[in-house]
């Protein structure tokens, strides 16, 4: 049985003239009695007495009307509100540490203030687990900052970085990487978007002392303050400390850190409303981020 079939039932146990019927619904008359057909079918059971051009509802069809109406009204406040409503519901979603950290916590904020009947579930990890958890449908949208191609992800470019050396220590001019390739690094751990961007521009440079590495940035901030500590971190994260003077970006001669953020999801994705919406809202809404810095 289909809910439009249920519709025309009951409308038929309040008015048993199918042309009126017909006429209100936007239906032929033979569409009605097709639809009221079938649902006896389903039922096994004759719902209606055939009296000329009516439908009479019998004692079989005066028990199903009872038992079964409240549930009907349910059903259809129901769908009438997921009408009204469409962004309802929920997404599952994961962030790299630079995303996940200092762009995108503002606009999900934003967006459930717009539309209180999402809720949104937000992990941060770095972009190899989360391009896994995106291909195995574990989550509805992943966001990385690093670069990868695969058949079975839609990837959509939604900003731009600058990744920066950066040091308690300041440094007047440019500074060739062979004179502090031997500092002590810090770095993010292996599988993180910022650490493959560095190392991977660097090239045949990269072999610097990787002195210890880190899940997040806090640590790697924390220990910027140890004599001959240095390391490579998105602009995003060290914005207040650069402009408080407490960390200085070392100008590296012949590199430029650059990398885009991406926004990937399962090419089999069913695209919810919800899911096409906070797309629109958060491209567009980052956008507007990366571009005021």
């Amino acid at each position: 049985m289909t809910f439009k079939e249920l519709d025309l039932f009951y409308a038929l146990a309040e008015n048993p003239n199918v042309s009126e019927i017909a006429k209100e619904k936007g239906l032929s008359q033979s569409a009605v009695s097709l639809a009221i057909k079938s649902l006896e079918k389903d039922l096994g059971e004759k719902l209606f007495d055939r009296i000329g051009k009516k439908l009479i509802l019998n004692e079989r069809g005066r028990i199903f009307k009872d038992k079964t109406f409240n549930h009907f009204l349910a059903l259809k406040d129901s769908k009438e509100f997921f009408k009204k409503e469409k962004l309802s519901g929920s997404l599952k979603i994961m962030a790299s540490k630079t995303i996940g950290t200092f762009i995108i916590p503002q606009t999900i904020f934003d967006f459930l203030e717009q539309y209180p009947n999402v809720k949104i579930y937000k992990e941060t990890k770095n972009s190899n687990e989360i391009i896994k958890n995106t291909l195995e449908g574990k989550i509805d949208i992943g966001f990385i900052e690093t670069e990868i191609e695969h058949k079975n992800l839609i990837k959509e470019k939604i900003g731009e970085d600058e990744l920066m050396i950066v040091s308690k220590e300041k440094y007047e001019k440019e500074v060739f990487i062979d004179t502090i390739k031997n500092k002590k690094w810090l770095l993010r751990e292996e599988g993180s978007g910022t650490r493959e961007i560095f190392l991977k521009t660097l090239g045949k440079y990269s072999d610097i002392n990787i002195f210890m590495e880190f899940s997040g940035f806090i640590e790697i901030k924390n220990l910027l303050k140890n004599k001959d500590t240095i390391t490579c971190i998105s602009k995003y994260a060290v914005l207040e400390e650069l402009k408080e003077k407490k960390l200085f970006e070392i100008k590296l001669k012949n590199f430029k850190f650059k990398r885009n953020f991406y926004l990937i999801y399962h090419k089999n994705k069913y695209k919810t409303e919800l899911f096409k919406n906070f797309c629109k809202f958060i491209k567009k809404e980052i956008n507007c981020i990366v571009s005021n810095i």
